[in-house]
């Protein structure tokens, strides 16, 4: 597998080295050099392959011969050992859960197979790295998760301070051992720049082996791709078009979505959901892309990114032509009030309880749907993390306290370990000098 940067500066590089430079050195982001189509037997028999066996040929096509076949589909297996089930909410509507990983959020998908894929490739060399990552609310808990306790790899997440739910903090800062909390005195993006702003400085590349695990690396991206798949293969008995309505921050869920598209996915519209962080969405609708500093405090905080990273790789995917983009990707927002309407319409209408970010995109798939009633065509949401996440916010909405996995409620009684930071770069390059391995 050969992958470039989207800057178009930096020589290209292989699997590996990308997954673990994590950026390219032009600031860009890298991308497969090749997408190859899916053979149309694999698209006709799909409704009797299982996610893992999706998983494994998407895998295949991409990485080739960058990890043998039998390693890969042992690598799958390990990382993805749950499930994404589609479940009927009414006629034509659907929601495809991603929260039944052991983080409870659609990011244990990328984070798993990062982190196993990366052991892989440590096991080999014998060398140990040091793993950056900004996160809005679930990337840190699904990273923790994922690399906790992984031999020869450090982990330090940086998130910003009173801006992710209280459950979501438990997960990122009460495991120890390998797992470093740092909490910023700002928002995500101040989070995400200073991750870039390390993997970019010649000081700190030259005395550590760093690597992300953000969205912004590949390893991240690739997985994400597999539960679209296996929604398409669980509802390709309709025989009718598909539209997924992606809750969107950092806009790596919906850029896999097109990549599955560009392997082949028959059928199907994406929807761009956000808060009013609305970036992309406008986008869509005039042509300018104007990055908002700082982002916007949400309900749905881990979508509230302001100058989406992903954003570079869906305009690669159709050639920097926004028709061509348009032609796949329709965009909508919502703000917090509509939010909660959303939350209540689901759970009085039909009984199912889902977070704010799935709840927007509920309401981007729903206001869709109203618009293009005479197309008949299927919507999927996606519910990104589990509703109890987000406690206060559901009680405060619903007027009552819904159920809350052993799991999770098991978090509330531990202790917060995590240092406290200004928004500053020479302070964190100090502290990375001072404590990574």
């Amino acid at each position: 597998m050969q992958l470039y940067s989207t800057n178009r500066i930096s020589e290209n590089v292989g699997f590996e080295e990308a997954i673990f430079r994590g950026l390219p050195p032009d600031n860009g982001l890298y991308m497969p050099l090749n997408i190859p189509k899916l053979p149309q037997s694999f698209w006709d028999n799909i409704e009797n392959l299982s996610l893992n066996e999706i998983a494994f040929e998407i895998c295949s096509g991409l990485i080739g011969d960058d990890i043998p076949k039998d390693d890969l589909k042992t690598l799958i297996d390990q990382a993805i050992d749950f499930e994404a089930p589609v479940v009927p909410i009414k006629e034509n509507i659907y929601c495809l859960e991603l929260f039944h990983g052991s983080s409870m959020a659609f990011k244990d998908f990328g984070a798993r197979f990062m982190a196993a894929v990366m052991s892989y490739f440590l096991k080999k060399s014998q060398k140990s790295i040091n793993i950056l990552v900004a996160t809005s609310g679930d990337t840190g808990g699904a990273v923790a998760q994922g690399f906790f306790d992984k031999e020869n790899i450090s982990v330090t997440i940086l998130y910003p301070a009173g801006k992710v739910s209280d459950i979501q903090e438990k997960q990122l800062t009460t495991l120890g051992k390998n797992i470093k909390a740092l909490e910023i005195d700002g928002t995500f993006d101040d989070c995400q720049a200073l991750v870039k702003q390390a993997f970019l400085d010649n000081d700190l590349r030259g005395k550590f082996n760093l690597a992300s695990a953000n969205s912004i690396n590949i390893a991240r991206l690739i997985p994400q791709s597999f539960y679209y798949v296996a929604a398409y293969a669980a509802l390709k008995k309709n025989g009718k078009k598909m539209v997924f309505s992606v809750p969107s921050g950092n806009f790596g869920n919906l850029t896999a979505g097109l990549l599955a598209i560009k392997m082949g996915m028959p059928n199907t519209t994406f929807i761009a959901a956000t808060n009013i962080n609305k970036v992309v969405p406008e986008y869509l609708e005039s042509g300018v892309y104007s990055p908002i500093s700082p982002s916007k405090s949400t309900i749905s905080n881990a979508m509230d990114v302001g100058n989406p990273s992903n954003f570079p790789r869906m305009r690669a995917l159709f050639g920097d032509s926004l028709s061509d983009m348009k032609g796949y990707v329709k965009g909508c927002y919502f703000d917090d009030n509509q939010t909660r309407d959303g939350i209540k319409e689901l759970y009085e209408d039909y009984g199912y309880l889902t977070c704010p970010h799935s709840a927007i995109g509920y309401l981007g798939l729903k206001e869709f749907m109203d618009k293009n009633s005479s197309d008949d065509s299927l919507g999927v949401f996606l519910s990104t993390a589990h509703y109890a996440k987000f406690l206060p916010e559901m009680e405060s909405t619903l007027g009552f306290l819904p159920e809350i996995p052993e799991r999770l409620e098991s978090l509330l009684s531990k202790t917060k370990v995590a240092v406290s930071m200004a928004n500053d770069f020479e302070d964190f390059k100090s502290y990375l000098n001072e404590n990574l391995i």
